[in-house]
């Protein structure tokens, strides 16, 4: 039996998505023997926007995980299916439970949770990079990579511990009466141990991505220094499936397509190995401060880096997020959670130190190799709205600039676009050079709500809906015009619809703004785990939480 029949065969739960006026009346018995007891909402009409979401999942489950979109993305990708399980808990919780513990099934040893997880019964060219170019089995052998399931060696924003907090938010009974926390709780705690560790490149306390897979904004403007120094693998070395599936002045180019073939095949022949070394004779400067808090300017890269290491706004301030969902885990399963929360405020002031630029506005990526900020405004820098003890004058400032002529919210554009309007990369339909996305937008949505800007994120929230009800739940779209591009019937962005509908409060992730800026003790005796369960352990199980808890 492969992994996908057995993790079926182990996790399937039968049931509609969501009772509509069409539906046929509930017959089958859900897994707790009450009929149909997966199902959360009222009976709707047919044609009402949260039936076509539940639609859309239901159309792009696979048994134990939702692919992005049944033709581009046939397997299960990481920040994807966090994305998902937010909008699917509210379906079924216990489906979205499932969407994130298949995830975590194929995690490395290291901690890493890999970018995808490859279904063995679609065809080997359905999609490029497929498993035979990742050889995660053999090459990422030392780093722990699974030998029962073939995954990629990269990863994806983490954005996993606020996905797992939120679902159990969703039916805490059924995630108590599953352990849903407690097993979840060590893989969690191991991903941001490898983040944290293997991955602070940079030696400033931020994690850094090696390819820009890694950060989900494939293309964006601010790889583009970053990836010429990257030698573009032959045209002719491999084929590029998603071009069967979308027009090619809506992708990424041959030539970038290139390099981040090269990078891959660089980390793969490298065993997946991330390390760091000290690279003199890269001084500071650049667009802001280079330097590093406490030290000298002088660079750091190697290992997973190579010619590519940059840290990312929106990648490190997902990990924040997630710490401090980890925190709220660690209170449930009984103890603080306050060492979580700790973390959390220092990861926050190591990112306004290093990538923050007040005469700007904006947070940018940081060159790991020059140690230099990357002038490129991005959606990514944007993205901090979702951290709750941001500063108060830097999250204003970062209103001010989402609403000004760079990304024109309110005004010109109807969702944030993924780049700047002005930007001399600009392209309202190329990919990550522009167009709108439904999951940053989700996230400055939650930002708007955080910090109180009710009135813009009321505004934002309701563009978002009529875009997705309008554009046949796109991929991503026109900032300007809500113009569909990419996949139609995109998973995230009918699980984020969903989300929308039912106005989630942010503060269920990771408590109100006003207690974690001070009212609430962070740090002290009490903490859940010490500095030591980041220390050299590697390995962990099933019962890794069992000693923090006592």
């Amino acid at each position: 039996m492969d992994r996908t029949t057995q993790l079926t065969a182990r996790r399937t739960v039968h049931f509609d998505p969501v009772r509509t006026a069409a539906s046929p009346p509930f017959t089958g018995q859900g897994e707790t023997g009450r009929a149909r007891t997966a199902v959360y909402d009222p009976v709707l009409p047919a044609e009402s926007l949260h039936a076509r979401a539940a639609q859309v999942l239901d159309g792009n489950w696979r048994g134990a995980s939702t692919v992005p979109s049944r033709s581009l993305y046939p397997h299960q990708w990481s920040w994807d299916s966090a994305f998902i399980a937010i909008g699917l808990r509210h379906l079924s919780p216990l489906r979205a439970q499932t969407e994130l513990e298949t995830l975590l099934d194929a995690q490395w040893g290291d901690g890493r949770i890999p970018h995808i997880v490859f279904n063995p019964s679609v065809p080997l060219d359905a999609y490029f990079p497929s498993p035979d170019f990742w050889r995660s089995s053999t090459a990422g052998r030392a780093a722990g990579a699974p030998g029962t399931v073939q995954t990629s060696g990269i990863v994806q924003p983490p954005v996993h511990a606020l996905a797992v907090w939120l679902v159990h938010c969703a039916d805490p009974g059924l995630s108590r009466s599953r352990s849903f926390l407690a097993r979840m709780y060590p893989r969690l705690a191991a991903w941001h141990r490898y983040l944290l560790h293997r991955r602070d490149l940079g030696g400033g306390g931020l994690a850094s991505v090696v390819h820009p897979w890694e950060q989900g904004m494939d293309n964006a403007p601010s790889w583009d220094a970053p990836l010429s120094r990257v030698t573009p693998a032959p045209a002719r070395s491999f084929r590029r499936a998603d071009l069967d599936h979308g027009a090619a002045e809506d992708r990424p180019t041959d030539l970038d397509y290139g390099r981040y073939v090269r990078l891959a095949a660089d980390y793969r022949d490298g065993e997946y190995a991330d390390g760091r070394h000290a690279d003199a004779g890269h001084g500071g400067g650049g667009h802001g401060s280079g330097t590093r808090p406490g030290g000298g300017a002088g660079a750091r890269t190697g290992g997973g880096g190579g010619e590519f290491a940059v840290e990312d706004p929106a990648f490190n301030a997902l990990l924040i997020a997630s710490e401090h969902a980890l925190a709220r885990i660690a209170r449930e399963l009984g103890a603080t959670g306050t060492a979580r929360h700790a973390r959390a405020e220092r990861l926050t002031a190591a990112l306004v130190d290093r990538l923050w630029d007040p005469a700007e506005g904006m947070f940018f990526c940081r060159d790991v190799r020059t140690d230099e900020r990357i002038p490129e405004r991005g959606v990514s820098g944007l993205v901090p709205l979702i951290l709750p003890t941001l500063p108060r004058e830097t999250a204003a400032t970062l209103v001010r600039t989402l609403r000004g002529p760079h990304f024109g919210l309110g005004g010109t554009t109807r969702l944030v676009p993924s780049y700047d309007l002005t930007g001399h990369a600009f392209d309202p339909h190329r990919y990550w050079r522009g167009p709108a996305w439904f999951n940053t937008n989700w996230l400055v949505e939650r930002g708007l709500r955080l910090h109180g800007e009710l009135a813009y994120a009321a505004e934002l929230r309701g563009a978002l809906l009529e875009t997705a009800d309008t554009s046949g739940f796109a991929e991503y779209v026109d900032p300007y015009t809500g113009e569909a591009c990419g996949a139609l019937g995109f998973s995230w962005t009918a699980a984020l619809t969903l989300d929308l509908l039912h106005g989630t409060a942010p503060e269920a992730a990771h408590g109100s703004t006003e207690k974690l800026r001070g009212t609430e003790k962070l740090g002290g005796a009490e903490e859940f785990g010490t500095d030591d369960e980041f220390g050299a352990t590697e390995k962990f199980g099933e019962g890794a939480l069992g000693g923090d808890l006592r």
